[in-house]
């Protein structure tokens, strides 16, 4: 057992050096249903994108942009190129746009980003996560002549973008630098109910079967899985997907949360904190190995990725994890159902510990999320043109068609609710709803428009999913969690540098005292080693970020 476990470790320590925190998964012109409720009244109180007579679509253009982006993950398998995809092809039709389309091979956007960027051939537009995958953020890929400030174009082009951020400060707040630079057409989640979809998950029928209530303290979970274990022969009763780090899904407070802590930077009482470095983070490891050393946690865990997570949950291996209500209890659930039609997964609360409290933490994306953000090329000879492509997104028009996709084919307009058809919802081909979704609409992942509630009220098509987003949002996290904030491109460079090292030895530590091969005290030799690898100046950057956001 022991040698198995420093093979193990050796293999996961190797990895885990390239790894990093992730980050977790939605006008003018004449609408195509004038009868459509607006988005104002439908979606949750999200303002209306304005319209605006400044711009009619189809825009009357013979030119062809260039537009390059990853191809949607639901589609891989399915479409290997955006040209084949029917949203990509009506986007151009109602927009009068004509775009060639480049996608970087999958999984390798980054690599082929740096490529693309070094050969100086530039397209039009570039659609990736400029904020937090960029080396030294949006300001340098502006400095650097990578990508165009959008302030003029904005004013100019982009009057249904403009509107919207008027109309929503904390938003606008959001999508710009320290600096005040625009530098994207971004994805904006349009409500609040948006922003939440991970938690932890439990089988209901088992906690049912052995007379168990749904767990919420972190003693009630050692007895939901030690009986998991015992009396429903579990081998993996608690699992997570570990890849790009050791309990990836763990990084929005889930577990660790119970004992005041995160696995990032939070702030508690005004004060910037690292999760790992503080006495809470070695009570979870204390409690993980404990749970680890009496075969309630997957064996496997550091290895673990989505394949060998749904191998588990299908077979019955596992009983809880920390996943997301679309892409874990709507994928899972038809699984365990396959093989047992009694069986039930559901959301649990985040765990404290403490019966009645409230958890300190849970994941929460900001209102504007980092990925489907576009940028128009600083060598484009098309920015008008790009623009006003860009800008239709957020059109009363473009808002429907990129939540929906097109009236009569991928919706039908039912006293004034656009209700997606059995095209997306029960697809002949037998495709995912997800995949099937991504074929007409970008509302189920992410893309230059402000997402709409009422794609996920009916994406989340069974009420275990919904229930699930309502247990999940009760937490403290707008308490504790950091805003949207941006180091200056010389800060960006020197962070860069610490969290390699800081994430390095957080992997390890996390390892070695879950697997056992470290006793639980060595943390504190671990917090030491922090401070050589200048955590406190990385809390510094933090703090002077966050000093410059809440002036922006």
């Amino acid at each position: 057992m022991k040698k198995n476990r420093k093979k193990l470790l050796s293999m996961l320590v190797a990895t885990s050096l390239m790894a990093s925190f992730t980050v977790a998964c939605t006008s003018t012109g004449t609408s195509s249903n004038p009868s459509s409720a607006s988005p104002t009244a439908a979606a949750g109180g999200a303002a209306t994108p304005g319209a605006s007579a400044t711009t009619t679509y189809p825009l009357k253009s013979d030119k062809t942009l260039t537009y390059w982006g990853e191809l949607p993950g639901n589609l891989t398998g399915v479409k290997s190129a955006h040209a084949d995809v029917p949203f990509f092809q009506d986007w151009q039709k109602k927009t009068g746009v004509n775009l060639k389309f480049t996608a970087p091979p999958t999984n390798q956007a980054e690599q082929a980003l740096n490529v693309m960027l070094a050969s100086g051939e530039l397209p039009d537009m570039i659609e990736y996560d400029w904020l937090t995958k960029f080396p030294g953020g949006p300001e340098k890929a502006i400095k650097d002549g990578y990508i165009l400030k959008l302030n003029d174009t904005i004013d100019k082009y982009a009057p249904n973008l403009k509107k919207y951020l008027k109309e929503n400060p904390a938003v606008d707040k959001q999508v710009k630098t320290d600096n005040g630079s625009y530098f994207t057409f971004p994805f904006i989640r349009g409500d609040d109910y948006l922003r939440v979809y991970q938690g932890p998950i439990v089988r209901k029928d088992w906690l049912d079967e052995l007379g168990l209530p749904v767990p919420t303290t972190i003693d009630e979970w050692y007895t939901t899985l030690k009986a998991f274990k015992e009396k429903k022969g579990a081998t993996a009763a608690f699992a997570v997907v570990s890849v790009p780090r050791p309990f990836n899904e763990l990084v929005n407070g889930a577990f660790a949360g119970a004992f005041g802590v995160t696995r990032d930077f939070f702030i508690d009482n005004g004060t910037i904190k690292f999760g790992p470095a503080e006495k809470g983070y070695k009570e979870f490891l204390a409690t993980f190995h404990k749970w680890y050393e009496e075969g309630l946690i997957d064996k496997n865990f550091a290895t673990a990725d989505t394949k060998s997570m749904d191998a588990n949950i299908a077979s019955g291996a596992t009983g809880a994890t920390v996943n997301n209500a679309g892409g874990g209890i709507g994928k899972w659930q038809p699984l365990i159902t396959a093989k047992d039609p009694k069986a039930v997964l559901i959301g649990a609360p985040y765990p404290v510990l403490k019966k009645g409290d409230i958890a300190m933490y849970g994941q929460k994306d900001p209102a504007n999320s980092p990925g489907g953000m576009v940028a128009i090329s600083a060598k484009s000879k098309n920015v008008e043109i790009a623009a006003k492509l860009l800008d239709y997104g957020y059109s009363e028009e473009g808002h429907m068609f990129f939540n929906f996709g097109t009236e009569g084919v991928s919706y039908k307009n039912e006293s004034g609710y656009p209700k997606y058809t059995d095209l997306l919802l029960k697809n002949p081909d037998k495709l995912a709803p997800a995949q099937a979704l991504s074929l007409y609409i970008r509302g189920n992942y992410n893309g230059p428009f402000v997402q709409d509630k009422r794609y996920i009220e009916q994406y989340l098509a069974l009420q275990t999913q919904r229930d699930a987003v309502t247990t999940w949002q009760k937490t403290d996290v707008d308490k504790y969690k950091l805003p949207p904030i941006t180091a200056t491109p010389e800060e960006s460079t020197e962070l860069a540098k610490i969290m390699t090292d800081l994430n390095t030895l957080v992997d390890e530590m996390t390892l070695k005292i879950i697997l056992g091969t470290e006793p639980v005290d060595s943390f504190d030799k671990y917090v030491e080693k922090f401070k050589s690898v200048k955590l406190d100046r990385a809390i510094e950057i933090k703090k002077a970020s966050l000093d410059r956001y809440n002036k922006r």
